[in-house]
């Protein structure tokens, strides 16, 4: 672990570091934001951020604007980049599928399983790193997203809920298997086996797993543009079957950009420090 650069931030620390990762067969970059408390030592709760399509490492970090809160809840952030890297790494050729776009799963298909293995290097890699690396509280970690994020965030915390404690989304995919981002991704990355899909959707995963948290929290623009991709509605649909409490917000006026994101950040951040015992 390479530490590359690191910015004072409301008596924090903002740091971007590089790892050699052997699930994406090169080297990865990863934002890690350190409260003043953990400066000095002083073990804290961990929130995962998974950024969406077209993002890397920095974008949360530079757009968010969630280190002052995260500051004061003694919360450290943590924002692994989106997809693989690299001059070998398949690129796909759109925005939508490739680099920027690793839709947080193990690719099976070729020429992406070469590298695409972002689940297993977020599970098997860089969630031990950041446990023995830095003061983190046991037991007190969670994750959240956005858009493709957001769908990364669910997936994991339903596939390992002994792994995270909280979990929160802004405008998920939350059906990827029933919307043309997800069908293009699953399909190049996966191939035809739809259910091979279904381990890789939110909506699928929890009629599979059931009530898993004490709440789930989402927030959704209603001028989102993208927003017949989302199915947010599935997914609430799938909760209330199950009994999983889900509180689905939903906001006239925001679309899907970090405006929105900006918006409502303390809000998810305040959320996850309950859920983790911080406040």
């Amino acid at each position: 672990m390479e530490m590359l650069q690191k910015n004072r931030c409301f008596e924090g620390e903002q740091r971007i570091y590089q790892c050699q990762s052997e699930a994406l067969n090169g080297m990865s970059k990863f934002g890690v934001f350190l409260p003043p408390v953990a400066l000095n030592g002083e073990k804290c709760g961990v929130l995962f951020y998974l950024a969406g399509l077209t993002c890397t490492e920095e974008t949360f970090a530079i757009k968010a604007h969630a280190q002052r809160l995260a500051a004061q809840l003694d919360l450290i952030i943590i924002t692994p980049d989106t997809s693989p890297r690299g001059e070998d790494v398949a690129k796909g050729d759109s925005w939508d599928l490739g680099l920027g776009a690793g839709f947080y799963i193990n690719a099976t298909q070729t020429p992406w399983a070469a590298h695409y293995q972002m689940e297993r290097y977020l599970i098997d890699e860089l969630y031990p790193l950041i446990k023995t690396q830095f003061p983190v509280i046991q037991g007190q970690m969670g994750i959240f997203g956005h858009s493709m994020g957001g769908h990364g965030a669910l997936t994991l915390a339903l596939k390992y809920p002994e792994k995270f404690k909280s979990v929160s989304a802004f405008a998920p995919i939350c059906a990827p298997s029933q919307c043309p981002w997800g069908e293009k991704a699953f399909s190049h990355y996966l191939g035809d086996d739809r259910s091979l899909w279904n381990q890789h959707d939110a909506t699928a995963l929890i009629e599979q797993k059931g009530a898993l948290f004490s709440e789930i929290l989402i927030d959704q623009g209603l001028d989102d543009q993208f927003y017949s991709q989302l199915n947010p509605e599935l997914f609430q649909k799938a909760c209330s079957n199950v009994g999983q409490k889900l509180s689905l917000r939903q906001h006239a006026g925001y679309d899907h950009g970090y405006y929105f994101i900006q918006s409502f950040i303390d809000d998810h951040l305040q959320f996850h420090a309950v859920q983790l015992e911080r406040i």
